[in-house]
């Protein structure tokens, strides 16, 4: 399946079915990201096999997997905060060097937070300004524009000056999103941005990363949630430790794909337009 079948959808809707998403410009756009048979490891440990994946100019994918399937390992991977124990990470063509990451932002798991470090709101998505090159650098007027721009964009011109852990957690995570965005990201990778929220935080999130999305910045998260990323996501990627399958939720979640992805047999539903997964009960010991 080619992700270039893409088109524009509904802008008064997040993601209908049968309505796919622009994911390149046209059939000769180079993508932003690209796996070549990369494998990692955490020691002894094998996190990614053989995984060769593409994520394309203003692509909107969700990983899927199991826990310890590699998810987080493989953003870690294109981030090279872990080393590859073969293949290679490639940005546009090009072996991926430290220089490209200044255009992906990285949005980590909330819980990786220290909610106690005395920071504000404002003060935090300014940390997005700030590059390995920028440290002492003072924020200019310009800056100062673009940072109200992104918190008015993002519903938080009102709460810039509390503190982080005084926020919801959808907002929290709309500051965080809001600090990978000030580095004018073509890229922006996201682990777990809805879990542990409640309905209404993550609708508010999906509706943060769609509007990036539709203004050109391709988005790669990972998620746990079936059945949202199937009503949310207009693509996604099965992954444990290699790359099971990829494509359109609504073809490739199918009950032999999970199954293989999960390692544990799954139901799959279609009930107008929508896929419903679950996972088949054991059948009680005697």
């Amino acid at each position: 399946m080619n992700p270039h079948d893409h088109r524009p959808g509904d802008p008064q809707s997040l993601h209908p079915p049968g309505v796919e998403e622009r994911v390149a410009a046209s059939s000769n756009t180079v993508p932003l990201i690209e796996l070549v048979n990369v494998s990692s490891a955490y020691g002894l440990t094998t996190a990614l096999e053989n995984v060769s994946l593409k994520i394309w100019p203003g692509q909107f994918m969700a990983i899927v997997g199991p826990n310890g399937g590699g998810k987080t390992t493989l953003l870690r991977t294109i981030l090279r905060m872990l080393p590859v124990t073969s293949g290679k990470v490639v940005s546009r063509g090009r072996e991926l060097k430290r220089s490209a990451l200044r255009r992906i932002g990285y949005v980590p798991q909330l819980e990786t937070i220290d909610w106690n470090f005395p920071i504000t709101v404002e003060e935090v998505i300014s940390m997005g300004f700030f590059n390995r090159k920028r440290w002492f650098r003072s924020t200019g007027e310009d800056e100062k524009r673009k940072l109200c721009d992104i918190m008015e964009r993002l519903n938080l011109t009102a709460l810039g000056r509390r503190h982080i852990r005084e926020l919801s957690g959808g907002q929290q995570q709309a500051v965080f999103i809001g600090r990978a965005l000030l580095g004018d990201p073509e890229l922006i990778l996201l682990d777990e941005p809805v879990s542990g929220l409640d309905m209404r935080s993550r609708d508010d999130v999906i509706h943060f990363l769609h509007e990036i999305n539709h203004q050109g910045v391709a988005i790669a998260i990972t998620a746990h949630d079936l059945n949202w990323v199937a009503a949310h996501l207009p693509w996604v990627v099965c992954l444990n430790r290699r790359l099971i399958a990829e494509g359109q939720p609504q073809k490739i979640f199918n009950a032999s794909i999970l199954t293989e992805t999960y390692s544990g047999e799954m139901v799959v539903f279609n009930h107008d337009g929508m896929v419903m997964i679950g996972e088949r009960p054991h059948a009680p010991h005697n």
